[in-house]
């Protein structure tokens, strides 16, 4: 603690560490013994909270810069704080005063008193004008080395107490001199200049004349000053009484003042300033009383407002607000609100014709004293002892560990960049909504707008940049603000230690990035919810302007409740509301404006805010230009592996009766899963024979890059897995020269199936085929090749005998200009899906690997992988980008091969007539009547993906039209019931229903449950 600067600076605040100032006296040490204190904050109003939580709810707006430039929103964006034992206010008269009406007003009970009885303190102002030994009441900052004899002074020096001079204690008063803090200083200097010029005509000549006089003498002996108003008055404060009749109210929620004063009677303020004027006319001034009073209708200006919430002379609310403790009534009766007390000048019931700052300071101690008391609770007197502000910590917790010295640099703490932000939309409070994509999100929002489910939130955001060891930047931070929205029981909401992630890669779909909002919030009664919000950046952005505003000014929400405190599972949390909260573009405008940085120089925090512009800037652009961005080639394999690499128990070399060889891949399932009967005896197991499509092999199905891939799902079903990889896959070695097509790959199936009942016996196998593997497979069973017989069942995914081509691949199929033939005259003859960087696949690959860049997509299809480029150009887009995770799209070269264009000239060939077909060039129909009746007694399920690019859902139909009508829906076999299924899987593509993130809980359960129906096998759990 330092003796005061003598700079006259108390009135407004010094932090110069004196004995006076707020920061030593009282914040400091409240700090110390733990209190949180709040800045710029304005306390609004109370409300009693629910009885489970007992205490106070208070309200209030924090007016820090980035806040304050929302200034049309900050009163509907209310913060609040839950007092569990007591609200102490002392705002002073007119801020509690506010307080107490506008809690009344929003029906906190209380006496009908409040903002009644107030008083001014009968305070009157005046000034000395040009005394002959001049006085230095105002600041100077061009004082040049100000010492004791030239300084202005603590605000109060004297005091002429004049209350013992008169028989009527009301007519009692004491004069106090003062000082102007700078601040200040032009505004009186210039009042009182004025009020000389024209005061000074209407004077005797006799005062004119020593007025005239004593400014000659300052400015012949200050000739180059121009302070001389500052050294030529005088400051004096008159505390006196008043009728304390004064009124306070609300009045549009602003607070309004009835306020008379002592001015009223002018005997009554000429007999104080009598002896006062005859004072300052000895030392040749001038006595200016409150030279504004005019412009203010005779109204006063006063320095010690008091009442308000005055206390009651009976101890009851029909004559006052407070009891003596300061406790508010509950209403006109005794009753009070048990820890809501005023502790400020509010209280004091009327003037006291003096300075109240030592009776308001002993009547807050005394009710402080006394709910110590009651509450049993001890004041400690230990000293403070020296503070280090540097060390936030209570004095009353034992300090464990001790200082030691530094011993290397302190590190510089890390830069920060602060914004606010308001959003506002709709919530739509519902626990059985369905979340899953944007379309969700929107749904519920219009939902909630036809409701009227308003919300609005207005967050305060701290991002630190993170630059990690592959350089490459993030920034992240954390959230604070307020959520309110009616229809969620508990708003409004304080969010609270929330995070925020800023374009993060998202692993589970590809191409994707996320800001990501993270927010427990609790409600004002209580209540503990939790925030998840995602803007969600992807190609859907690509050439979009409106679409990427949108995108970066949506925040899709969803408000869900934890349940319990172990799992972190999402599938735990009860959803309570969803919806969307978007930002205009006005409050947006804002919003950049309350951009600030930390930094020591305005260089430092511009380059900070540089730097964030431009990490918004490349990742937009780089979604938004998508097809002019680098191409993605082949990946590595990641270091660890795969997330879930899926090797086979056992692989079978087949050969088939045209001598190719390909292989057979098997894995057996857990015995743990393998189904029991009545009597607790391991079941057979049964065998599951799938096949991949052209290009692609076991991969997918034992796919390495999702967490449950099919053979993983079925294999834990109890079934014994078989894959064949047949001649028009993923060979581990690549014939380029080959003219192989699917009615050849039917001789590896066959060869498949027969090494299967060579090992494990000549059972039925049921028979899950994909796309051109299942066209293959109808080819062998339509021509005989293979056997009937030895099928138990067949899932079709995506066609079986009868492919038609998607809008766009039918497009290539009929193009005028036969598209094979004229990148086989460019190419070559084989067309392979993988891309590699550098050059490395000769320049005409490179050449086209461009050009596939610009090949048209759908909204939120468009990426930068050249392998997915060309699988597109080759087969159609094989999935849905929004179901394949991350890993998956970035290594799409392991898990695709290519294809000869003898395949592809036979595929388009069969696409365009709608039937499966021999080799050229007799292309003969397969699907005949007498071929189709080999087909009798075979249980089957077609499904499509309804989003599919490849083949359309019509293929999976017209088969299913056929087979009915050929057989009806039994199928013409011994089995009865419906044996003919029939699905379109909406949201899927075409291989994503196999190598999509989600399959194993969209597309494998459905598949499940139609092999176990047909094996007649209870699925199990």
């Amino acid at each position: 603690m330092s003796p005061s600067t003598l700079t006259g600076q108390d009135t407004t605040g010094i932090n110069d560490g004196s004995k006076t100032t707020t920061l030593v006296t009282y914040l400091t040490d409240a700090w110390k013994w733990g209190a949180d204190i709040f800045c710029e904050c304005e306390v609004r109003y109370v409300e009693k909270a629910s009885d489970e939580l007992g205490g106070y709810i208070v309200y209030f707006v924090s007016h820090d810069s980035p806040r304050a430039r929302f200034q049309d929103d900050i009163y509907s964006e209310l913060s609040w704080v839950h007092a569990e034992n007591a609200v102490f206010l002392g705002a002073g008269s007119i801020g509690t005063t506010e307080i107490l009406l506008r809690s009344k007003a929003m029906g906190l009970s209380m006496s009908d008193y409040v903002g009644q009885g107030m008083s001014g303190n009968g305070d009157m102002l005046a000034f000395g004008h040009n005394p002959g030994h001049g006085a230095k009441s105002f600041r100077n900052p061009e004082t040049p080395n100000p010492t004791s004899t030239n300084r202005v002074g603590p605000t109060i020096t004297s005091v002429i107490d004049m209350r013992d001079k008169t028989d009527n204690s009301l007519d009692g008063y004491v004069i106090q001199d003062g000082a102007v803090p700078q601040v200040l200083s032009t505004f009186v200097k210039t009042v009182l200049r004025t009020h000389t010029v024209f005061s000074s005509s209407r004077a005797p000549i006799r005062q004119r004349m020593a007025n005239l006089l004593s400014r000659c003498k300052q400015r012949l002996l200050h000739p180059f000053s121009n302070a001389n108003i500052a050294r030529d008055a005088q400051v004096f404060l008159i505390m006196s009484h008043d009728s304390s009749q004064a009124e306070a109210r609300l009045e549009d929620d602003k607070l309004m003042f009835e306020f008379l004063g002592s001015g009223r009677n002018e005997k009554h303020v000429e007999r104080i300033l009598a002896p006062l004027r005859k004072v300052v006319e000895e030392d040749g001034g001038t006595l200016v009383y409150n030279p504004l009073r005019r412009l203010w209708g005779n109204h006063q200006v006063t320095v010690h407002p008091l009442g308000g919430a005055r206390m009651s002379r009976d101890n009851s609310g029909k004559n006052g607000v407070t009891n003596h403790l300061g406790e508010v009534f509950v209403g006109p009766g005794s009753e009070t609100h048990p820890g809501l007390i005023v502790v400020d000048g509010a209280a004091i019931p009327a003037a006291l014709g003096v300075n109240p700052c030592a009776t308001i300071a002993a009547l807050a101690e005394r009710s402080v004293a006394d709910f110590a008391k009651r509450q049993s609770l001890a004041i400690c007197t230990k000293s403070n002892g020296t503070i280090d502000l540097h060390r936030p910590g209570s004095a009353h917790q034992p300090n464990t560990d001790p200082i030691k010295p530094c011993t290397q640099a302190a590190k510089r703490p890390p830069s920060t960049l602060c914004f606010t932000e308001l959003l506002e939309g709709g919530l739509y409070s519902s626990q059985t909504i369905s979340l899953g994509n944007s379309a969700s999100y929107e749904r519920a929002y219009s939902m909630a707008r036809a409701r009227g489910e308003v919300a609005r939130l207005l967050a305060s955001i701290r991002l630190q940049q993170n630059t990690q060891t592959h350089a490459k930047t993030r920034y992240s931070g954390t959230i604070s603000g307020t959520l309110v929205c009616p229809s969620i029981q508990g708003s409004p909401f304080m969010v609270h230690n929330g995070t925020v992630e800023l374009f993060q890669p998202d692993p589970e779909i590809s191409g994707t990035r996320k800001l990501v909002y993270d927010c427990p919030m609790t409600g004002i009664n209580g209540r503990e919810l939790h925030l998840h919000g995602l803007k969600v950046l992807n190609s859907a952005v690509s050439f979009r302007p409106r679409q990427l505003w949108r995108t970066m000014t949506t925040l899709n929400v969803t408000i869900v409740k934890k349940r319990g405190n172990v799992s972190n599972d999402d599938s735990e949390d009860q959803t309570i509301a969803a919806g969307m909260l978007k930002i205009k573009l006005g409050k947006f405008m804002k919003q950049l404006s309350t951009i600030m940085a930390t930094g020591e120089h305005l260089r430092e925090k511009s380059k900070q805010v540089l730097g964030l512009s431009r990490h918004f800037t490349r990742q937009m652009a780089s979604q938004f230009f998508l097809p002019l961005v680098p191409m993605q080639y082949a990946a590595a394999k990641p270091l660890g592996g795969f997330t879930n690499p899926t090797d086979p128990t056992a692989t079978y070399k087949i050969v088939a009766e045209d001598g190719i060889v390909t292989k057979l891949l098997m894995w057996e399932p857990d015995p743990r899963h393998v189904p029991r009967d009545i009597f607790g005896i391991l079941v057979p197991i049964e065998n599951l024979f799938m096949i991949p499509g052209a290009s692609v092999d076991h991969q997918i199905f034992a796919l390495p890059t999702i967490a449950t891939n099919a053979v993983n799902y079925f294999t834990r079903a109890g079934y014994r897995v078989f894959v064949i990889v047949h001649r028009v896959g993923r060979l581990d070695t690549i014939d380029r020269d080959s003219n192989w097509t699917t009615y050849d790959a039917r001789l590896d199936i066959r060869a498949g199936f027969e090494k299967v009942r060579e090992i494990w016996g000549a059972d039925k196998i049921y028979t899950v085929a994909h796309c051109m593997g299942s066209v293959a497979f109808s080819c062998g069973l339509l021509d005989g090749t293979i056997p009937a017989d030895w099928v138990l069942g067949i899932t079709c995914s995506q066609v079986f005998m009868n492919p038609v081509w998607s809008t766009t691949n039918m497009a290539k199929a009929k193009c005028a200009i036969p598209l094979d033939k004229l990148y086989g005259a460019v190419a070559g003859p084989w067309f392979s899906c993988q891309a590699s960087p550098g050059g490395s696949d000769g320049f005409r690959q490179g050449l086209l690997n461009q050009m596939f860049r610009l090949l048209p997509e759908d909204e939120g299809e468009r990426c930068s992988s050249a392998s997915c480029h060309r699988t597109t150009l080759l087969f159609g887009r094989c999935w849905s980008h929004a179901n394949l995770n991350e890993e998956t799209h970035r290594h799409i070269d392991k898990f695709f091969g290519g294809s000869s264009l003898t395949l592809v000239h036979l595929l388009m060939r069969m696409g365009r007539r709608g039937h499966v077909s021999t080799n050229g060039p007799a292309f003969a129909e397969l699907t005949t009547d007498e071929n189709v009746e080999r087909l009798r007694g075979i249980p089957m399920f077609l499904f499509s993906g309804g989003d599919s690019d490849v083949l359309s859902p019509q293929a999976t139909e017209m088969t299913y039209e056929r087979l009915c009508r050929k057989f009806g829906l039994s199928a013409g076999g011994a089995r009865p019931g419906l044996q003919y299924r029939r699905r379109v899987i909406p949201g899927y593509g075409h291989l994503d229903c196999w190598m999509g993130r989600d399959a194993c809980r969209d597309v494998y359960p459905i598949v499940l449950d139609e092999i176990n129906r047909v094996v007649g096998r209870v699925q199990q759990s």
